[in-house]
């Protein structure tokens, strides 16, 4: 009599152009098989104890066969959908008990008990139709020929199968704690904690596993398959092969299966053959991270947008088979940013305000009284800084500042003005602004165009330096101080100190040289000179000049850095 297997080999012969002898938990054989990825791609026969990744086109069912060669045998089947749900159904054809004629086999019988076989429906074991990774078991299976057909009505797509008849033993895929859920331990604006109980896979069986995690926006995903057919949808989807190729491992990683040398081919997958093509994809880029973080069953996920929902999703893999055992996935929302405080301004009185590199403050300016017109003054002490001023609601005013500037704007009854300061893209802002509805007395001195201090170069000597700056029609305070600094004092450590909101008074008494005033109606002569005296030779020195006005508020000129001769 023909040997089982043989016979079985020749009654699938119609169903696959390229099958192999039904694969057995012959040892040697089995192994390889598993080497040679390649000897299962696009087979009908599915082997035992080996997780095999395949295709599905669109309303085009797939079916793959295996045998069971004795009665009371232990089977498993586990299917793993990626990237869309599956229908697919187990199956068992009884085997006929002849399996051929006397002799060396007549094909006569054998093309009758092969019609037979593929003729007859089966019986029906399981069935099931969705997404999730779902799996039939025995624990005692009768021999014969398994059918699992396969079908995707919702797009092209790609799957994952393991049947194994040693399942006891197999466990390849890690086992879940009691408990799999992954709870949500702390939640801020922008990070989220998550924590999850360890997979007895690693403690009782001692075998090697790590957990990824996965955030995303979208939903919570049911197999790490899944998670890697989005993450491959931009290149790995580009072409999909035509049915009935001859696949080799290269078309396969067109098609979005994972390969061992997945980066070195990558420069391949950008220019696919148009020989392989059924259908272009263009997919959106997927919003979705992978962090792989080893054996900890805790971990942070930081750089997430505050008032925002995230699902989140483990995975515990081994790290020999890279088979994986998905956690029940949480979600959650991230916090909302802190609201700005609105800082109020009262009428005629001068407030400091801090802001952030890039952020940005709100003050509101509510005037008790009736009035004709409003009047902000505003003094940046460091970068510039853009302010938009709107009057209920209607947007007014909009520029950037710097140094000393004066707004004046029609007012209107019981109208309350809002604020926006925005700060520089550069660095902080910091600055001094007042709202008055009576600007008799202007708090801030006033300014000429031109706020730099200028040295003569042919005055100086081994012990002074003669310096000069403009003035106004406004009959201000002008105080100069001066400061021995090192030779490499440079721009960078003089625009530090160039905070014009600082006044004299954080100066130290040693460094004031004198105080005066002066003013001129005429612009052009409203220019005063001093001559620094009491300096030493070859000495660098950073002058500043004050200007202060009635409120006792004071602006600084632009610093002024010179350098005493070293022989006279």
């Amino acid at each position: 009599m023909v040997p089982l297997h043989w016979c079985l080999l020749w009654l699938l012969l119609p169903l696959s152009s390229r099958t192999q002898k039904l694969p057995t938990r012959d040892e040697e054989l089995f192994q390889m098989q598993i080497r040679d990825k390649a000897f299962f791609h696009d087979s009908s026969v599915i082997p035992d104890g080996a997780e095999i990744s395949s295709y599905l086109f669109r309303d085009t069912p797939k079916r793959y066969f295996f045998v069971v060669e004795e009665d009371n045998t232990p089977l498993s089947v586990t299917v793993t959908p990626c990237d869309a749900p599956l229908e697919w159904k187990l199956s068992l054809q009884e085997l006929p008990e002849e399996a051929s004629g006397e002799g060396s086999g007549d094909p006569e019988p054998l093309e009758q008990q092969r019609q037979q076989i593929i003729n007859e429906e089966g019986t029906e074991l399981f069935s099931y139709k969705g997404n999730d990774v779902e799996y039939f078991i025995s624990s005692s299976s009768p021999s014969g020929l398994y059918q699992l057909e396969l079908l995707s009505t919702e797009k092209d797509t790609h799957f994952k199968v393991y049947a194994t008849t040693t399942p006891d033993s197999d466990q390849p895929y890690p086992e879940l704690p009691y408990d799999p859920r992954v709870d949500v331990t702390s939640l801020g604006r922008t990070t989220v904690t998550l924590a999850w109980k360890p997979s007895p896979t690693a403690s009782l069986l001692k075998q090697p596993i790590q957990y990824c995690v996965v955030i995303n926006k979208e939903h919570n995903f049911k197999s790490l398959c899944a998670v890697e057919a989005k993450l491959s949808a931009d290149d790995a989807f580009m072409m999909a092969p035509k049915p009935g190729l001859d696949f080799s491992p290269f078309d396969f990683a067109h098609f979005g299966f994972p390969s061992e040398n997945s980066g070195k081919e990558r420069s391949f997958l950008a220019k696919p053959s148009p020989k392989l093509g059924r259908h272009v994809y263009s997919r959106p880029k997927v919003d979705i991270q992978k962090i792989c973080i080893g054996n900890k069953n805790i971990f942070t996920v930081s750089d997430l947008k505050p008032d925002t929902q995230y699902y989140f999703d483990v995975f515990v893999a081994n790290s020999n088979s890279n088979m994986s055992t998905a956690y029940v996935g949480t979600f959650a929302r991230t916090k909302e940013e802190a609201k700005q405080k609105t800082v109020e301004l009262k009428d005629g009185k001068v407030t400091d305000v801090f802001v952030k590199r890039k952020g940005a403050k709100f003050l509101r300016f509510a005037p008790v009284s009736s009035h004709q017109k409003v009047t902000f003054f505003i003094h940046s002490c460091l970068d510039a800084v853009q302010i938009q001023v709107r009057r209920d609601g209607k947007l007014l005013l909009s520029q950037n500042v710097e140094g000393v500037r004066q707004f004046q704007l029609r007012g209107k009854p019981k109208a309350k003005y809002l604020i926006r300061l925005k700060g520089h893209k550069k660095g902080a802002s910091m600055l001094k602004i007042l709202a008055t509805t009576r600007p008799s007395k202007q708090p801030f001195p006033s300014l000429p165009e031109d706020t730099r201090i200028k040295g003569f170069d042919k005055l100086r000597t081994c012990s002074s330096a003669t310096v000069a700056w403009l003035g106004t029609q406004d009959r201000n305070k002008f105080c100069i101080y001066k400061k021995e600094v090192d030779d490499s004092y440079n721009d960078d450590q003089k625009r530090r100190e160039q905070n014009q909101c600082l006044g004299p008074d954080t100066r130290k008494k040693s460094e004031k040289v004198l105080c005066k005033y002066f003013h001129s109606q005429n612009l052009q002569k409203a220019v005063t000179t001093e001559t620094i005296k009491g300096l030493l030779p070859g000495k660098s020195y950073l002058l500043d000049v004050y200007v202060i006005g009635h409120g006792g508020h004071s602006v600084k000129y632009q610093s002024k850095v010179v350098k005493t001769r070293k022989f006279c």
